[in-house]
């Protein structure tokens, strides 16, 4: 559950980091030529350092780390009666799609080629998160199997995703989130939340000279309810339709707001329809 905490930060720095490089491309622009094995190791070693330094650091000084002794908790996935019906597996799941495809973004800056940078990234990606469950496991949240399951789906579809052109041109993961000023932690604040995919139909043939290539069509989950015992609780998914504003605005050069919004969908941009599985 800690995870969710980063989720706005790294959200924030590697949508950054990714908007500098391409998909499409073997290198970064800059690059000319591969680093060599023993700079790759190096660097790969400093990232994943980092990573569980900075989550060391924060997990001591603000989830109580190391004091309790290791133990493990089953949260459940979907149902009903879990702390947030599911809205947090689904944070981790996309946390770790765009952890694994901004490091993988990030190496290959350092002039890593794709194959090897992406493979980095998966690897960085789930080393950093599953160290996250680690600690929770030493503190009073518990080691969560659901957790781990969710963290390496992220990761297996970023690393899909990333590695292949097609597909990410074809589908985005993205986290719609309408702020709202009674919450005390918008890292947490499901309420507000939903996760969603888009299927773009510019990457289809039949849709690239036309109109259609601005649609896109979505299919999500959210829930309501859950942080009030005293309210109606919601489980809902959805489909809708919306702009594809990633490439809309890719075409017209506005390249980090592109991939910002490839990550991050705008609430109300998109007309939804939903069924509330609980009624």
């Amino acid at each position: 559950m800690r995870i969710i905490i980063f989720k706005i930060l790294i959200t924030l720095f590697l949508v950054h980091v990714i908007s500098y490089t391409s998909y499409a491309n073997n290198f970064d622009d800059t690059c000319t030529s591969e680093i060599s094995l023993t700079e790759q190791n190096r660097k790969l070693w400093a990232v994943n350092l980092a990573g569980v330094g900075i989550v060391t650091a924060w997990g001591v000084a603000k989830w109580d780390y190391f004091s309790t002794s290791p133990k493990s908790t089953s949260e459940g996935w979907f149902e009903n009666n879990t702390k947030s019906g599911g809205t947090d597996k689904l944070g981790h799941l996309y946390t770790s799609y765009v952890t694994t495809h901004g490091l993988s973004s990030l190496y290959k800056s350092w002039c890593i080629k794709k194959n090897s940078a992406v493979l980095y990234g998966a690897l960085s990606s789930f080393i950093i998160v599953s160290y996250i469950e680690i600690g929770d496991s030493f503190s009073d949240h518990g080691f969560s199997k659901e957790d781990i399951i969710a963290n390496s789906i992220g990761i297996l579809f970023g690393y899909a995703s990333y590695q292949s052109p097609q597909l990410t041109n074809m589908l985005d993961l993205r986290w719609e989130y309408k702020p709202n000023s009674i919450s005390s932690d918008f890292t947490t604040d499901y309420e507000n939340s939903k996760y969603l995919i888009a299927l773009k139909l510019n990457a289809f043939n039949f849709a690239r000279d036309n109109f259609l290539k601005h649609i896109e069509f979505h299919a999500g989950y959210y829930t309501r309810g859950f942080s009030d015992s005293d309210a109606s609780k919601e489980r809902n998914i959805f489909i809708g339709i919306g702009i594809n504003f990633t490439d809309l605005l890719r075409r017209h050069s506005y390249n980090k707001t592109s991939t910002l919004l490839k990550y991050y969908q705008l609430p109300g941009s998109s007309f939804q329809s939903r069924k509330d599985l609980n009624k």
